[in-house]
């Protein structure tokens, strides 16, 4: 039984299926992805060029329109991602891989390193692009919207602007 009532927007053949960690305590309650008011996820995808307009957190179901989706890789709501035991994100992983093996979106985005390292069982990530792939879809790795991470707007929306270049290259 789940402790909220968030439910992954997806839908088969997107452009690209953005991965939260997990839904913080706002998201819990309100019951949308990137519900904080700190969480610069929809300000971002905008800026990035995935969205015509900056979404609310209530309006998530739009971003279908756009070949966008969003999942999370443990459904537990915590304060922090940092409360999550490796075993729940080897989990989540393993239960990622099925649902990009059902759906087959281009992308998966895994929005944080040290999650994607865990879920994936990867020692060495870099930002961006990974070089293996799910089947038909590339691996990304992007920093996590949070508004307890250090990286600026600025640098945050260079990195999924990198993504949405590459799915869209002749933007």
């Amino acid at each position: 039984m789940s402790e909220h009532e968030i439910r992954d927007i997806i839908a088969p053949d997107l452009q690209v299926l953005f991965c939260g960690i997990n839904p913080g305590k706002s998201s819990a309650h309100t019951g949308f992805h990137f519900a904080h008011p700190g969480n610069r996820f929809w300000k971002v995808i905008h800026q990035a060029g995935f969205t015509q307009e900056q979404l609310k957190p209530e309006q998530e179901q739009r971003l279908l329109d756009t070949g966008c989706g969003i999942t999370m890789l443990v459904e537990r709501p915590t304060i922090q991602a940092s409360e999550l035991a490796g075993a729940e994100l080897r989990d989540g992983g393993a239960r990622l891989r099925e649902k990009i093996a059902h759906y087959q979106p281009r992308a998966l985005a895994v929005l944080g390193k040290a999650a994607f390292q865990k879920a994936f069982r990867q020692r060495h990530v870099a930002w961006g692009e990974q070089p293996e792939r799910l089947d038909v879809t590339r691996l990304w790795v992007l920093p996590n919207p949070s508004g307890l991470n250090r990286a600026t707007l600025d640098e945050m929306v260079a990195a999924y602007r990198q993504l949405y270049l590459a799915l869209n290259p002749s933007a």
